[in-house]
């Protein structure tokens, strides 16, 4: 999620929630590396029964690292996912489930900001191949050497989108990993494999959110079930809280700043693109044997402990004397809904980010179940609305005091460069030192607010911009710290004046629709496939009023973008290479009817910012419509095999041959529900696949370096997991996590002791017919019978049999 610094805020309040991973290393005897043995106890002192990797984080840093050399084929990127995996299963030892998410095609909320990321990625690559032809013909005419060029194709990461040839081979050497670990791995014998490739739509981590939900909501589950997340992104702790699991763990790569980078041009160290001299490069090591390598140390990683977090939580959220019973799992609910306001992937974040507010106001809390109450969000917004002249003022007063000290001392308490021979001297009084730093940085303080000084050799005056080596402050036009500073946001960020109450209403309803959008996406799924935000700004808090009615509810049944019109949806015309040539000239010919959807050039907003990577890119949104019905006629000459990569996918299952699933799976392959028991309390619904993996079946490696599984002893399976749509089509009414539905439907329906017995025998004779039916469930005309017995004798009016 979009919220800029939030981990390193969090980890900084609260401390304690970080914990360096002990990770176990492998062996090597005689030239023979000899694995970590995953059987035995986690040396970090918790065993987990669930790891959840979002793949797209390890699917980037393994195909274009930043740190080390990039691989030099597909091939090799697979081996090095492979083993960014085989790291992370050392390092947690799940002895339950391992689900692995990828990124399918997301909702058009999400896909605003993909496409963003995309052309800009794009115009940037573009933007250093000048850079670097520039910056060569003036070092050559210089006189200064530079290695020569090398043709190599560069590596597009747009490709790591759903719907192209990369993430389909990713997901067939995927299912090759699963069945070589499952037969030869011991660590992995008794693990439920879940593998959803990007041919499943949704979110990597929403996928998995989908999937504790649904888990979670059943009678069988584990209250005690310790989860474990991987992925760097800052929205997982607030799904990781939303789930309101007590044992949830994000572990992550440990962040290091100041990484050393090579040079684009010469390849050394130590300096960027823009100061290359074009010097010859030093010999590495006695025979210029190192000279192919990057100094990198192996990334190490950290577990965050959110149930440490929310002990923190529960010692700051509570308050004594509320006029309404205090619920820490909603405050909890609460506090991630505010956190949106600071910034998610989904909506722009407000002008003003202060937000304080006494809750005894509010007699009640925000949101509940994943609906908001917008009647308590509008007190809120209007108390921010109240400061907020306040606090762009005092925002811009903070920035101006972080240009630096106004004073530097000398002595012992200066700064040196490092290496300097000559020691400074030492402070004789300390006490009269301090005096000294006191006043000269008032005499200094009163220089500035005098004017501008002519004395240059003081070190507290800041130098020239002429003399700065960093670039000037772009000029900001909207000001927000002056007076008329909501009349000029307006007519610079949206071309209208500030007296236009019926625009303002419409972005206001927009941004409400949002905020209950991104709640309910968190909280039960996805709630609509096509909203957006359609705008690129936000407007103020203080514009907040009467916003109880502008939400009603979002429109029923809508379905995600295929892959492949996600594509067109998000690429730039320089990705097209990724689409079928018909598809790829509607984004360059002028003929094209969407040629406006793919500029060659575009501008970006700093809106306040320094630099143009936290800038706003001012594409025009995609419209739906124009884009289906101009691909309505390329449709039909797409391939075999591109409407194969153009379809939507399920989740696939795999297990291995000794875990007590598999000879289920294996003698009744066709469409059924998962024996709760036999898998840890996972249900779900398990489909016919036209290419399965199993037991003693040979899998082909799609790898030409690594091993065909000629022994294999794992099955894999379409698995569907039931998400709140497919509730909502059962049952005709708006989703809600089982447990607690059920629970409401007792309590409203025990009101007698006749009753409670009568519902203790219906439970128990429920639980007779259910272990019949897997006891006879190889033969399905017995199925029939047990599911029409079953629906007669729950109904109420034929009373307990």
């Amino acid at each position: 999620m979009g919220v800029p610094a939030f981990f390193r805020w969090l980890s900084r309040k609260y401390p304690s929630i970080i914990v360096h991973c002990v990770e176990e290393k492998g062996k090597e005897c005689n030239g023979v590396r000899i694995p970590v043995d995953t059987t035995k106890p986690n040396p970090n002192e918790v065993e987990f029964d669930n790891l959840y990797l979002d793949m797209n984080g390890i699917i980037h840093p393994c195909t274009h690292p930043e740190d080390k050399p990039a691989p030099k084929n597909e091939d090799e990127m697979m081996v090095a996912i492979f083993e960014y995996i085989d790291r992370l299963f050392n390092i947690v030892r799940p002895r339950r489930v391992l689900y692995m998410a990828i990124d399918g095609v997301a909702p058009r909320a999400k896909m605003n900001q993909q496409r963003s990321r995309r052309f800009r990625a794009s115009k940037e690559g573009v933007e250093l191949v000048e850079e670097k032809n520039r910056m060569r013909e003036e070092i050559i005419q210089r006189g200064g050497y530079l290695p020569p060029e090398e043709i190599k194709e560069r590596f597009d990461s747009n490709c790591i989108t759903p719907g192209t040839e990369f993430m389909d081979n990713l997901a067939h050497c995927l299912r090759y990993y699963v069945a070589d670990r499952l037969s030869n791995d011991p660590g992995w014998r008794n693990v439920t494999v879940f593998l959803s490739d990007a041919s499943v739509p949704g979110e990597g981590e929403h996928k998995i959110m989908d999937f504790v939900r649904r888990q979670r909501a059943q009678p069988n589950h584990d209250p005690n079930t310790h989860h474990c997340l991987c992925g760097a992104d800052a929205d997982l702790i607030m799904l990781g809280l939303a789930t309101h699991e007590p044992n949830f763990t994000i572990i992550r790569e440990e962040f290091k700043p100041n990484k050393p980078r090579p040079c684009a041009l010469c390849g050394q160290m130590g300096h960027e693109i823009k100061d290359c001299q074009g010097t010859a490069r030093e010999k590495q090591g006695q025979h210029d044997e190192f000279a192919d390598t990057m100094p990198a140390a192996e990334q190490e990683f950290i577990f965050i402990r959110l149930c440490v977090l929310r002990e923190y939580l529960a010692r700051e959220l509570t308050m004594a004397s509320l006029p309404f019973p205090f619920d820490f799992e909603r405050s909890v609910d609460d506090w991630v809904f505010m956190c949106f306001f600071v910034g998610n992937d989904f909506l722009p974040h407000l002008p003003s980010l202060e937000i304080r507010c006494d809750l005894f106001l509010l007699k009640g809390y925000l949101t509940q179940n994943g609906y908001v109450n917008l009647e308590r969000v509008e007190m809120i917004m209007q108390a921010v609305g109240v400061a907020e002249d306040n606090i762009f003022k005092k925002r811009k007063e903070d920035d101006a005091e972080q240009q630096g000290p106004a004073y530097l001392t000398t002595g012992q308490f200066a700064p040196h460069a490092l290496g300097r021979r000559d020691r400074p001297e030492p402070v004789q009084n300390a006490r009269h030192q301090a005096y000294d730093m006191r006043m000269q940085s008032r005499e200094q303080h009163n220089k500035s607010s005098a004017g501008p000084s002519d004395s240059s050799d003081s070190r507290g005056v800041k130098r020239k911009a002429e003399d700065s080596d960093s670039e000037p402050e772009p000029e900001d036009n909207v000001r927000l710290w002056e007076e008329g500073w909501k009349q000029r946001y307006y007519k610079t960020k949206f071309d209208v004046e500030v007296t236009d109450e019926d625009f303002r209403k419409k972005v206001v309803k927009s941004y409400v629709e949002g905020l209950c959008w991104v709640l309910r996406y968190y909280y039960q799924g996805c709630a609509s496939w096509k909203w957006y935000f359609p705008f690129h700004y936000a407007p103020f808090a203080s514009d907040f009023k009467d916003i109880k009615d502008m939400f009603t509810e979002f429109e029923k049944e809508t379905k995600p973008f295929k892959p492949l019109e996600q594509l067109m949806g998000v690429f730039p015309a320089a990705s097209g290479n990724f689409l079928p040539q018909t598809w790829r000239n509607l984004m360059t010919s002028p003929v094209s009817s969407i040629i406006d959807f793919y500029p060659d050039d575009f501008a970006i907003d700093l809106n306040g910012k320094k630099y143009a990577w936290q800038g706003v890119a001012l594409l025009p949104f995609v419209d739906e419509r124009r884009l289906r019905a101009a691909l309505a006629d390329v449709y039909p000459d797409l391939t075999p095999e591109e409407v194969k990569r153009n379809s939507l996918g399920s989740d696939i299952m795999f297990v291995g041959k000794s875990h007590p699933l598999s000879d289920f799976i294996h003698e009744l392959y066709r469409g059924t529900e998962i024996p709760v028991e036999l898998c840890h309390g996972i249900q779900g619904t398990l489909n016919l696949d036209d290419d399965p993996i199993l037991p003693d079946k040979p899998v082909r490696s799609p790898i030409p370096m690594l091993r065909d599984i000629s022994q294999n002893s794992a099955i894999g399976i379409p698995n569907k997991v039931l998400k709140p749509g497919d509730w909502e089509k059962g049952n005709r009414e708006p989703w809600r996590p089982q447990l607690v539905t059920l629970l409401l439907f007792t309590k409203a329906a025990i009101a007698t002791i006749e009753e409670l017995h009568l519902c203790i025998c219906r439970v128990l004779f429920i639980k007779l017919l259910f272990d019949s039916v897997f006891r006879f469930v190889g033969e399905e005309s017995s199925i029939l019978k047990w599911k029409k017995c079953l629906n007669v004798c729950i109904s109420p009016s034929n009373g307990p049999h």
